[in-house]
């Protein structure tokens, strides 16, 4: 299997293609989901004992930064379904082996918010919720969703494995951005999980990974969790640039729009600084990345790593809304890709993961108590 990167660039034509058709039909078209599954995506974090790569974060960047510049809701998806395959690792080895039991290409969804209610009973759990903003839940082959068991002393966010055919879909993704992702809401009627699906979030929270075979495995979650939702918005900026400079180029280029010298300096200027902040917006994450897979991971790092990858984000949104308000009316035109890349990135830096105001909280507590 070729590795992920050549694998991606094989599916980003398709997933450009179908750009504007995920849009109009809000989640992705089936064969571009199987491209991103055939490209590796599932299978990236997966152990190597049930056949997946237990691969690097370092590896993750630039495929799905690539894949945002053709459609960030594809770059979306493709970052989710690796991170949860990941999450999935955390499972008792039982459990891990019935979600892969067919292979390292299933498609895991993921819920992170404790939304439902998880009552103990004989052999495991009874579980009941409802979650909204699942991605790509209508191609799932297996669900990680998030709940409240009871605990020694109080209830305890708990992470359930359940398959596709004990959850139902509620169509309820009506959005400004990202339409293609098809995050619907997930719901669960009294279904019963076995205690080899479950695993609490403190276990995942720390990084401490059931038999653990490599560093993917090890590291806290809040070290890499904002990576999987700030890179497609790499992708999304590098996507409007794209976009951005042909139409400028055209423009600086004389004939019947030639422009005056004064507004030249001030069109240079935006693509300079705009590709600038992307690459600088780049730089972070992919340091973020780094010190994930060299493993011994901080509790400075993990602070850093979520303050990096706020801080990216919130980056990577001025670069494209500095090109998107410099390209005008035409910009604005349903048919013009900028102006959904432009949505897209404000959709997606929106996630509760991406927040800079929590991520500073924590980085400067650490700083200030010379931790």
């Amino acid at each position: 299997m070729p590795d992920l990167l050549a694998a991606t660039r094989d599916v980003v034509e398709l997933a450009a293609k179908n750009a504007a058709d995920a849009e109009t039909n809000r989640r992705l078209d089936p064969e571009v989901v199987r491209g991103v599954v055939a490209a590796g995506f599932a299978r990236h974090f997966v152990p190597t004992r049930f056949g997946g790569r237990a691969s690097t974060f370092t590896g993750l960047v630039e495929p799905v930064a690539v894949l945002g510049e053709a459609c960030v809701s594809t770059a979306w998806c493709a970052s989710l379904t690796a991170a949860l395959g990941r999450m999935t690792a955390y499972l008792p080895v039982e459990g891990q082996a019935e979600v892969w039991s067919d292979g390292p290409d299933a498609l895991v969804v993921g819920a992170l918010m404790p939304l439902g209610r998880a009552e103990p009973t004989e052999g495991g759990w009874r579980l009941s919720g409802s979650w909204p903003f699942v991605s790509i839940v209508e191609y799932s082959d297996w669900a990680l969703v998030c709940a409240m068991a009871p605990g020694a002393d109080r209830p305890q966010p708990w992470f359930f494995a359940v398959p596709r055919d004990t959850y139902r879909i509620a169509d309820t993704w009506h959005t400004m951005g990202m339409r293609g992702t098809g995050s619907n809401t997930l719901i669960l009627d009294d279904v019963f999980v076995p205690s080899e699906r479950g695993c609490s979030r403190e276990s995942i929270a720390a990084g401490d990974a059931v038999a653990a075979e490599a560093i993917c495995h090890t590291v806290p979650m809040r070290a890499v969790n904002g990576l999987a939702f700030a890179v497609p918005v790499l992708g999304a900026a590098r996507g409007a640039a794209a976009a951005w400079t042909p139409w400028v180029a055209e423009k600086l280029g004389g004939g019947s729009n030639a422009i005056s010298a004064l507004d030249r300096g001030a069109y240079e200027q935006t693509l300079a600084r705009a590709h600038g902040e992307i690459d600088a917006a780049q730089l972070l994450l992919e340091r973020v990345a780094r010190v994930a897979d060299a493993g011994g991971v901080t509790p400075l790092a993990v602070t850093r790593g979520s303050r990096d990858c706020a801080l990216a984000a919130e980056t990577l949104v001025a670069a494209t809304d500095r090109l998107f308000t410099t390209a005008g009316t035409r910009a604005q035109a349903e048919n013009n890709p900028l102006q959904r890349f432009w949505r897209d990135a404000h959709a997606a830096a929106s996630h509760i993961g991406l927040q800079f105001g929590t991520a500073a909280s924590a980085y400067a507590g650490r700083l200030l108590a010379g931790r």
